[in-house]
C-alpha cells in the first residue's frame, strides 16, 4: 500500500540523494544518481526542514513563523514542492 502525502506525512531524501551547497551553480542542489536538481530560495527554505522526523504540518508551522506568512500559502508551496520531488524520485513518504 502506497503512503500518501498529507499533513501527517513524514518525508525524507531517499538513499543516494543528498542536498548540498554548490558554489559553481551559486546555490543549493539535490544530488541524485546521475541527476542534479537546482533549488531556488523557497525550495531550499523548505528542504532544510526535511529530516525524516517532522510531519508536513510541522514543517509548514515552522515556515509560517519563520516567514510570517499565511499558512494556506505556505502549505500549498510545501505540498507542491514535495509532490514534484516525489514524482522525480528524489523525496519519499515514510509515514
Amino acid at each position: 500500500m502506497s503512503k500518501t502525502l498529507d499533513d501527517n506525512a513524514v518525508v525524507r531524501l531517499p538513499r543516494g540523494v543528498r542536498m548540498r551547497e554548490d558554489a559553481a551553480r551559486g546555490g543549493w542542489v539535490l544530488l541524485a544518481p546521475e541527476r542534479i536538481f537546482q533549488l531556488d530560495a523557497i525550495a531550499h527554505a523548505i528542504m532544510i526542514h526535511v529530516d525524516g522526523e517532522r510531519t508536513t504540518s510541522q514543517i509548514v508551522d515552522v515556515l509560517v513563523v519563520d516567514y510570517d506568512a499565511e499558512r494556506r500559502q505556505i502549505r500549498h508551496d510545501v505540498l507542491a514542492l514535495f509532490h514534484a520531488l516525489i514524482d522525480r524520485n528524489v523525496l519519499e513518504v515514510i509515514s
